[in-house]
């Protein structure tokens, strides 16, 4: 029992259970999403596009989230959104046309984007700075685990036996609301460590945070939207084909998430950062010259892998910022990060029927973007050192020496 009860009383282990649950119901949605519409909506690139742009408008409407927390707590506002969530994930497959899929769409992304924003804060706001990339990393592994018990699932009820659509999505959004419930009986209120900024943080020193996040969304779309949509429609990839991928995909992230959150904490966040954008530079120009199945399907494992050391912004982000920023700034962050989001998959949904290709190539000009504003943050980033004098000096290469971990 005492145990149980350090279980109850550890808000890690909140964050951990949310983030189990969070892709149990979500992986499902997007594992089946690009079969679904194309063989039940007869979707195009054009209505993909769309439907992902509408996707994305609660990410850009994320800095709202600072004015619910006037009426309700964090940890609650977490639940409630996961809650939504669930719901929108049960009753996309009741809606296979076009108008029901997007609405289903923005009511799972209203839950999707909250809870990342609340998340987000959260993390920041209960782990030590010399723990927090490991935690994250360790959160990946749990989504990990999680999407690949939900791929697991899709590849035993609809491949063997021949489950429809819509039973698949109310069975994952049934059992996410139901451990939901459980984790709102089960866990008690925590307390914040300071009082946070009840309304929004724009500041000007957090530039560079601000955008690395803006351009981490534009080319995070490319990635999401485009990527998964050329293995359905150019190299013919089934539900199972793209179940297995998608859990391939996690059995890295299971196996090196919280490796490569304590690769970051060790050789800073500027060097991991240059190393992933220079990795997807190389990874987008492949993705336009692609021509053979497996070599795509590969491509997207080792960029799926890249995207883990993003955790490299937050923890950026944690270094610099003032404790009563972070809420408000979580929310901040995601609506920046969801600016171009908006716009590009309906913008280049259209330039995809011409040249599938050249949406790949718009993805390398982001990262490159990346690259450079990259080469801003200081080896030692903190509150007054946010951004290096001289980034593009040799002697800012070299990694930071080891810091001493908190006990």
């Amino acid at each position: 029992m005492s145990r149980l009860a350090s279980i109850r009383n550890n808000p890690q282990f909140l964050l951990l259970a949310m983030a189990f649950v969070m892709p149990l119901t979500h992986s499902v949605w997007h594992a089946l999403l690009n079969n679904f519409v194309v063989e039940k909506a007869n979707f195009t690139g054009a209505e993909i596009g769309i439907l992902q742009s509408l996707r994305e408008v609660p990410g850009f409407l994320a800095f709202t989230a600072v004015f619910v927390l006037l009426a309700i707590k964090e940890q609650t506002f977490a639940l409630l959104s996961l809650a939504v969530l669930s719901i929108g994930v049960a009753i996309t497959g009741l809606f296979p046309f076009e108008i029901g899929l997007y609405a289903t769409t923005v009511l799972m992304s209203v839950g999707f984007h909250y809870y990342e924003t609340i998340n987000q804060s959260l993390t920041l706001q209960w782990l030590p700075k010399d723990k927090s990339a490991h935690f994250m990393g360790t959160q990946l592994a749990v989504k990990s685990f999680a999407s690949l018990f939900a791929y697991a699932s899709i590849w035993v009820l609809m491949e063997w036996l021949g489950m429809s659509y819509s039973t698949t999505y109310m069975l994952a959004g049934g059992i996410g609301f139901i451990i939901i419930v459980a984790l709102w009986v089960s866990f008690p209120q925590f307390k914040q460590v300071s009082q946070q900024h009840k309304h929004m943080v724009l500041r000007k020193r957090y530039w560079l945070y601000y955008a690395l996040v803006f351009f981490s969304g534009a080319r995070r779309q490319i990635f999401v939207v485009f990527a998964a949509f050329m293995m359905v429609e150019k190299f013919e990839y089934s539900v199972g084909d793209i179940s297995l991928l998608f859990m391939i995909n996690y059995v890295f992230n299971l196996f090196f998430a919280a490796k490569i959150g304590k690769w970051i904490h060790k050789v800073g966040e500027r060097n991991a950062l240059m190393c992933e954008y220079i990795g997807l530079i190389i990874l987008f120009i492949c993705y336009g010259l692609v021509e053979n199945s497996y070599i795509a399907g590969t491509l997207y494992v080792i960029d799926h892998l890249f995207f883990a050391m993003a955790i490299a912004i937050k923890t950026y982000f944690q270094k610099i910022a003032d404790h009563k920023d972070i809420a408000s700034t979580a929310g901040v962050s995601f609506t920046i990060n969801h600016i171009a989001a908006v716009v590009i998959p309906a913008l280049l949904g259209i330039v995809w029927l011409t040249s599938p290709s050249a949406v790949f190539y718009f993805g390398a000009g982001f990262a490159v973007c990346s690259l450079i504003l990259s080469m801003n943050i200081p080896l030692s980033p903190d509150e007054g050192n946010e951004v290096v004098k001289n980034p593009m000096g040799w002697a800012n290469i070299a990694p930071p020496k080891p810091q001493p971990e908190s006990h």
